[in-house]
């Protein structure tokens, strides 16, 4: 019931940040862009001027230079006024955004350190590690793909026509190579302590890969810190729930600039933006299924029926965290052995998420559109990879999809400030790719179980 009411909080946040944001558009914000639109028009009235000019020694070129620097500053006094009005609106999503990275790297470390200590002996944890990371990766690639090659179809941000930045003009996207030894530096920690204050997941990850092993391979002394680390992970859990109490006040927040600054007709472009999306996820729920269908055969849909309060969770709470339980649950009843679940199950939470891969080049690409920035196939596929490498281990808490998007766009010169665009709808987008996340975590245990011969007949094979 509780769970119900944060949805309908939140649609009702939405509602009210949308009217919210139109009257403070209208009363407040509407003189100040009609003088960003003015300056702006100025500026590039003087720009065409400067550039038929051939003789830049002449008074009236000087005279426009000044002219223009004069526009620019009316322009940037407005932007900051501007600002300032939508500060006490733009800080309750930021305080949000805080604390759910806040509880990310506690979360994805003490879940794997108890999935990894329950399998057992190094050999057991890589080949079973194997398995997982071949579909891990292979799933990651499927919808990270699908998500750059639906974008560029729909091309949803072309609508849009944002003018970029001033700290932005006159800037080439910039071609961005990872080299080997960034690689390395990103992935394995020198300070366990570090990767945690700086949420470095991936170096998380590996140290906690090595710390569950050590801890399943002392026997019995590893028990107290496997007992710890599962209470330490439901205390965790807890304070998430507590955040997403604040979910409507961010969301109430994030929206209402978005429309002060835009107007009602932004809501047109989210349309269509949204209604795209949940398109492309269903076309990913199938590929999923049918990858499950070709390991599983008829199975893959009664797993499918057994989640589903799972993944209707997940759905109307915005976070497959809360669905953790629940699928825990039905992948025992299923038929997989507990410690395959407790291993790939919590590993899926930090490199499985299928529905954030997708909206990860989705969303990227679409801000790019919006700020008609023109990203070459070659670019494109350098920003999947590194979506691919850094938000490996993300954790399937809200929002944490815009942390890795805001780290990656500003290297292919997007402007972060584009991200306002998505966060006051993000709950609605959240909701479908928290849905797919379990959808395509559940998938994969049931996948590596089968492959480890580990899939018993279950509880309740025929569908309902």
């Amino acid at each position: 019931m509780t769970k119900n009411k944060l949805t309908l909080f939140i649609f009702i946040a939405l509602v009210a940040g949308v009217i919210t944001g139109y009257i403070y558009n209208v009363k407040v914000i509407d003189k100040i862009n009609s003088n960003i639109s003015t300056a702006d028009a100025q500026i590039k009235a003087i720009d065409t001027r400067l550039v038929e000019m051939k003789d830049t020694t002449i008074a009236e070129f000087k005279t426009l230079k000044t002219q223009r620097a004069a526009q620019a500053s009316i322009r940037k006094t407005n932007d900051t006024l501007r600002e300032d009005k939508l500060t006490g609106f733009s800080v309750l999503s930021d305080i949000f955004l805080r604390l759910i990275k806040m509880v990310v790297a506690p979360l994805v470390f003490t879940t794997l350190v108890v999935g990894v200590a329950k399998v057992g002996d190094v050999a057991s944890v890589g080949r079973i590690g194997g398995k997982t990371m071949l579909w891990f990766l292979s799933a990651t690639l499927v919808s990270l793909l699908l998500g750059m090659i639906l974008v560029n179809v729909f091309k949803p941000g072309e609508a849009m026509h944002l003018p970029l930045p001033d700290s932005h003009l006159g800037t080439d996207i910039k071609q961005v190579g990872l080299s080997l030894r960034d690689f390395i530096g990103h992935v394995f920690p020198k300070s366990f302590i570090e990767a945690m204050a700086n949420n470095e997941i991936l170096q998380i990850v590996v140290f906690a890969l090595f710390f569950g092993v050590a801890t399943g391979a002392i026997g019995e002394k590893g028990e107290v810190v496997i007992k710890a680390m599962d209470a330490f992970a439901h205390v965790i859990l807890k304070i998430t729930g507590y955040v997403m109490k604040l979910a409507p006040i961010a969301v109430f927040g994030a929206i209402t600039v978005v429309i002060a600054k835009q107007g009602l007709g932004v809501l047109s472009t989210y349309a269509i933006f949204i209604s795209e999306f949940y398109f492309s996820l269903l076309i990913l729920w199938l590929f999923i299924i049918t990858a499950g269908f070709i390991v599983l055969r008829n199975r893959a849909f009664t797993l499918v029926n057994n989640i589903k309060d799972a993944i209707l969770v997940a759905f109307s709470t915005s976070t497959s965290e809360a669905a953790y339980p629940r699928v825990l649950v039905e992948l025992e009843k299923f038929g997989c052995n507990n410690k395959i679940v407790s291993f790939v199950l919590p590993l899926g939470y930090s490199f499985n998420l299928d529905g954030s891969m997708m909206y990860m080049t989705f969303a990227s690409l679409f801000l790019a559109q919006s700020y008609g920035i023109h990203l070459a196939f070659s670019q494109q596929l350098s920003m999947l990879l590194i979506l691919m490498l850094t938000s490996k281990g993300v954790a399937g808490v809200p929002r944490a999809s815009l942390v890795v998007i805001a780290g990656t766009i500003a290297s292919f010169g997007i402007p972060e400030a584009g991200l306002a665009l998505l966060i006051g709808i993000d709950p609605l987008l959240d909701m479908g790719r928290s849905a797919t996340n379990v959808l395509g975590n559940a998938m994969a245990t049931a996948v590596v179980s089968k492959w480890e011969g580990e899939l018993g007949e279950g509880q309740s094979d025929i569908i309902e």
